[in-house]
């Protein structure tokens, strides 16, 4: 088995993502790398990443949270990856598709965190009470791997393909709306793509925070004051291209859209 090099592994995605080109997945030479492995690949890719863009870290983003999704990549739980503030996108700002990959975009739940969640008994009563504000969110995801093609290993190490995300502006507090059954519209250029509800996220949002803080507990980790965290994805992801618009439209959280440029 070929050594698992960490520091040319991070440069190797790390350039992918600079230069915004695809590259091989990682698993194609390193077969043998556990998933704890590659969190701790993440861990180092995002040590990089702050450095270099000279930002920070403003929440977090929790991915395969569908029964569908998990059963597709042969799994039986969520992942998790990290936000950076160069990550957040804006409503009035279109997007430049030449500095991304191939971009796909979810429509998603953000939870703005008021308090630190620490621990391995967290509940989901735990989370409500924890969250000020939930509001309607797109993440436009963009794996740095050939054609979008990879294993959960490589997804891990890769941050999740995390590349941007947009928050909209209605905020409403998580005890006023049933988080656990929001309906989803996503139309792109005018065209229905998508519908959904956020059941579709492990049965309801507030059941896949709940596994992500105490996983991150195990870890010695958790959700921090002031955190956004996208609870994962409502519907099957869609294409972004330049000229493209897409709008997401829920039940009692407004819309939010973001569009792309060249």
């Amino acid at each position: 088995m070929k050594t698992i090099d960490n520091k040319d592994i991070i440069e190797y995605l790390l350039y992918a993502e600079r230069d915004a080109h695809e590259v091989s997945k990682i698993t194609n030479e390193y077969p043998e790398i556990t998933i704890e492995e590659a969190y701790v690949l993440q861990d180092g890719l995002l040590q990089r990443r702050l450095k270099e863009n000279n930002t920070k870290t403003i929440g977090m983003k929790l991915g395969l949270t569908s029964t569908a999704k998990q059963e597709m990549m042969g799994v039986k739980q969520p992942i998790y990856g990290y936000l950076h503030k160069d990550m957040l996108a804006y409503e009035w700002e279109p997007l430049s598709c030449s500095e991304l990959i191939h971009p796909k975009i979810e429509p998603e739940i953000a939870f703005f965190i008021s308090e630190d969640i620490q621990g391995e008994n967290i509940t989901e009563e735990d989370i409500s009470q924890a969250t000020k504000y939930v509001a309607p969110a797109l993440e436009i995801i963009d794996s740095r791997y050939k054609d979008f093609r990879f294993t959960l290993v490589d997804v891990v190490a890769d941050n999740c393909s995390s590349a941007k995300f947009v928050v909209g502006s209605n905020l409403q507090s998580p005890h006023s709306i049933d988080v656990g059954n929001i309906g989803m519209v996503m139309s792109k250029n005018g065209k229905v793509e998508q519908t959904g509800s956020s059941a579709a996220v492990l049965g309801h949002p507030l059941k896949a925070m709940a596994w992500a803080a105490n996983l991150l507990g195990k870890r010695d980790k958790g959700f921090k004051k002031g955190d956004i965290v996208l609870s994962g994805a409502i519907s099957e992801a869609i294409s972004l291209e330049a000229g493209d618009k897409v709008v997401v439209d829920f039940d009692n959280l407004g819309t939010v859209s973001i569009s792309c440029t060249d």
